[in-house]
């Protein structure tokens, strides 16, 4: 994804959410994400679309969502780590 190099912007929370089912898929087979960039909009931003596809392609309520990608992705499993400044 490429936010600064063309006319049309594309973020990567965006290209995360439109392959979603990937995504899920991913974290079922234990995949690791690595998440380095801007925190203050890009790194919020791709956590809530994680959140997003959890719900829609995982079957999960909000609550249940945030619980597995905050606790079980990030400190349980350290399969989410993120290097934000």
């Amino acid at each position: 994804a490429w936010s600064r190099d063309q006319e049309e912007k594309i973020y990567v929370q965006h290209r995360l959410k439109e392959h979603g089912a990937e995504v899920w898929e991913w974290f079922d087979n234990g995949a690791y994400f690595y998440i380095c960039g801007d925190k203050s909009r890009m790194a919020k931003d791709v956590h809530r679309a994680l959140i997003e596809i959890a719900m829609e392609h995982g079957g999960m309520s909000e609550a249940d969502a945030t619980h597995f990608i905050e606790k079980t992705m990030m400190k349980d499993e350290k399969r989410y780590l993120r290097d934000v400044y």
